[in-house]
């Protein structure tokens, strides 16, 4: 990406760049975060995956890496693919959390709060499809970036 300087930041491109970048970090804080508090999670892993610590911290480590290849631009398009399904696949566990009405740290989820979680966690990933151009940009949406 070339800088274009204000103009740039103002286009939808640009707020691709930024929605990349703010996810990215999202996923890179979470992994830390599964990687230094493994037992936080670990009661949301469906038992039938087995050892719930390596599933924890198998989930740490990628979201570590979808966050940082999801903000380099070159990676991005691979990234946001490989992020939307592992975010499909981590549901497993949300939704496990829902059906057994499991607590995570002292907190347990109503009805609401895990269909607000659901709707949270389909946003995620359409914006990992949308900044790695697989839900492509219309021309229509440009505003800025016509004279390109």
């Amino acid at each position: 990406m070339r800088w274009k300087g204000a103009r740039e930041v103002c286009s939808l491109r640009g707020f691709q760049h930024l929605i990349s970048f703010l996810l990215g970090m999202f996923f890179i804080i979470t992994g830390i975060q599964h990687l230094a508090s493994p037992e936080w999670f670990e009661p949301i892993v469906p038992a039938l995956l087995g050892d719930p610590t390596l599933w924890v911290l198998a989930s740490g480590a990628i979201e570590m890496i979808l966050g940082v290849t999801l903000i380099l631009p070159r990676t991005r398009r691979r990234a946001g693919l490989a992020m939307a399904l592992f975010l499909i696949v981590l549901y497993s566990a949300n939704l496990n959390m829902w059906i057994n009405d499991i607590p995570v740290g002292d907190v347990r989820l109503t009805t609401r709060g895990n269909i607000l979680r659901g709707i949270a966690q389909l946003c995620m990933i359409l914006l990992a499809l949308w900044v790695g151009d697989w839900i492509p940009i219309s021309r229509n949406l440009r505003v800025l970036e016509e004279d390109e």
